[in-house]
């Protein structure tokens, strides 16, 4: 069989890995580079480019050429290019090929076999998707691996001695992503993980972008600004100051050419960014509290990503834990090793004298639909089945009764999400089960069980228990919508945001002045708000009681 390869399919680059002699090692693209832009450019006549030279026409032909596909990943996205039509997974398959081709150049021999990195945010169908971009490359994907764990597996293999508990803060160009996890003496136990699927690198491109100019909808001159806003982003991290020239960006009334010329300062920009900077504190509190930890337990920080790069990122990682975050050996390059690593331990070759053990965790919670009967009406609500990080492979089941009389079959509704509402969560799909005796409501169990497996896919079983008849599916999740991470700041706009505006401020206020409790207020703050947000007003109201108890014990 082929040797299987670790591939990291980033939002702005991509890059290919082998463990080779017990060590994993990035291997260059056809242009002798280690970091390949992803950027998919098609030709007149129907054939893709892919890489540097693809970027070279993202100023020339914009029309045809295609970045950050995986921001739409799963999204039902259609992206045409001389008249046809691709789908995202069409575009990031032309650039798993080419990325396979190169390790098969690299390597001497033909490359059919993967390990993909994905965000540990990714949703059920987003996972999908990505298997099925590989598949449409003519990959078999041996393993979704989440990229902070395989982060992990790079810096475990050089600690293998280490016994520590790390928190791997991941903000690449499209995704942020915090896992906390144990390390010790060669395994790698993943505690809980939690992020946002659409924040990252691209998000501060576009606030210097909207700072400089407004181009309107002229898509050469929307690329030149995109590319002067992300140099300039990249060249503040090194110095205090960046000057942005562009000259005859486009015409103006008149043929009057219009030119930009700015200096930005580095404080500039990082006033501009606060508010998403500061936004990646709540998922930090989320996967702090769901593996059962407080920052002071956290021994290493590990950086991964470009978007660490920038000092105040930095700079808020290291308040936030009180301890000072490492880089990763390259933020850039280290998903794609660990990517390999994981390769390398399911061939069960070429991993010298280590050895490694890793476990991992669902991200979302996982459940169905059910009926609850009230006092004045009845209505649905989201029962979790497999509750978020929980340990993968996993099998969960639970005992559900028909609601009504007389009933035969029964849907099995599949959601993904954090909410008590059904329809504020993500909806995979369904299975119906049939072939229920008819009796009286509440008189035949019917089991469902979930199992999700090491690569996150979800298959769902259900079994009507008096008969065993059963049904069994992996959930089909075409059509539907990839549910991103809540932004926080939208708590705002919530219709009773002004009822938890007094408390909330007063809590705010506490933790600004450096309160012993301030972890445990920010942490009730940050699920307010992601209540409010996700219109899920009972849960506001119990967490604004907790909030309320915790500040008159101060």
């Amino acid at each position: 069989m082929s040797r299987i390869i670790g591939i990291d399919l980033g939002t702005s680059t991509s890059e290919i890995s082998c463990v080779i002699d017990g060590k994993p090692v990035v291997m260059p693209n056809s242009h002798g580079k280690l970091v390949t832009p992803s950027v998919v450019h098609i030709g007149d006549d129907g054939e893709p480019m892919v890489g540097e030279q693809a970027a070279e026409y993202l100023l020339t032909r914009p029309d045809c050429t295609f970045m950050e596909v995986k921001r739409l990943t799963a999204s039902g996205a259609v992206l045409k290019a001389h008249g046809k039509e691709y789908s995202p997974e069409d575009i990031q398959a032309m650039l798993l090929r080419y990325l396979a081709g190169c390790a098969g150049e690299y390597l001497g021999e033909e490359i059919k076999r993967a390990v993909i990195t994905v965000p540990a945010y990714f949703t059920d169908a987003q996972r999908r998707a990505t298997v099925k971009a590989g598949e449409l490359a003519g990959l078999a994907v041996e393993r979704v691996i989440n990229e902070p764990t395989a982060a992990a597996l790079d810096y475990g293999l050089m600690n293998l001695q280490e016994c520590k508990n790390v928190l791997v803060y991941d903000f690449g160009g499209g995704t942020l992503d915090v896992t906390v996890l144990e390390l010790f003496e060669g395994v790698i136990d993943v505690k809980a993980s939690n992020g946002n699927n659409h924040l990252g690198g691209k998000d501060f491109d576009e606030i210097i972008m909207k700072k400089l100019f407004d181009p309107g909808k002229d898509e050469r001159a929307v690329m030149r600004l995109k590319k002067a806003a992300e140099e300039c982003k990249i060249a503040l991290s090194g110095r205090e100051s960046h000057e942005v020239s562009l000259p005859f960006l486009l015409t103006g009334r008149g043929g009057r050419p219009i030119s930009v010329e700015k200096t930005v300062t580095r404080d500039e920009f990082e006033e501009w960014a606060k508010e998403k900077v500061e936004s990646t504190k709540g998922p930090m509190l989320t996967a702090l509290a769901d593996a059962g930890l407080a920052p002071k337990d956290i021994d290493i920080a590990l950086l991964v990503g470009g978007s660490t790069r920038m000092p105040c990122v930095r700079r808020l990682v290291a308040d936030m834990l009180g301890t000072e975050p490492r880089a990763a050996v390259d933020p850039e390059l280290t998903v794609a090793r660990g990517a390999a690593i994981q390769a390398a331990i399911l061939e069960g070759r070429d991993s010298g004298d280590w050895q490694l053990v890793l476990t991992d965790v669902c991200p979302y919670t996982l459940g169905t639909s059910v009926l609850r009967e009230g006092l004045l009406k009845d209505r649905m609500v989201f029962d979790p089945i497999i509750p978020r990080n929980v340990t993968i492979p996993t099998e969960m089941s639970k005992i559900y009764f028909p609601s009504y009389d007389y009933q035969t079959m029964v849907k099995i509704d599949v959601y993904q999400g954090e909410s008590s509402e059904p329809e504020n969560n993500e909806h995979l799909g369904d299975v119906m089960l049939t072939g229920i005796p008819p009796a009286r409501k509440g008189r035949e169990p019917v089991e469902v069980t979930f199992a999700y497996d090491m690569n996150g896919i979800l298959q769902v079983k259900g079994r009507v228990v008096s008969t065993n008849n059963r049904v069994e599916a992996e959930i089909s999740t075409a059509g539907a919508k990839a549910r991103t991470a809540v932004d926080l700041s939208k708590w705002t706009e919530a219709p009773q945001a002004k009822y938890h505006r007094p408390v909330i401020r007063k809590a705010e206020k506490l933790i600004d002045a450096g309160n012993p409790e301030a972890d445990d207020l920010s942490l009730l703050v940050g699920q307010i708000k992601e209540a409010l947000v996700m219109g899920d007003e009972s849960a506001a109201e119990g967490l604004r009681g907790e909030l309320v108890e915790l500040m008159k014990e101060l």
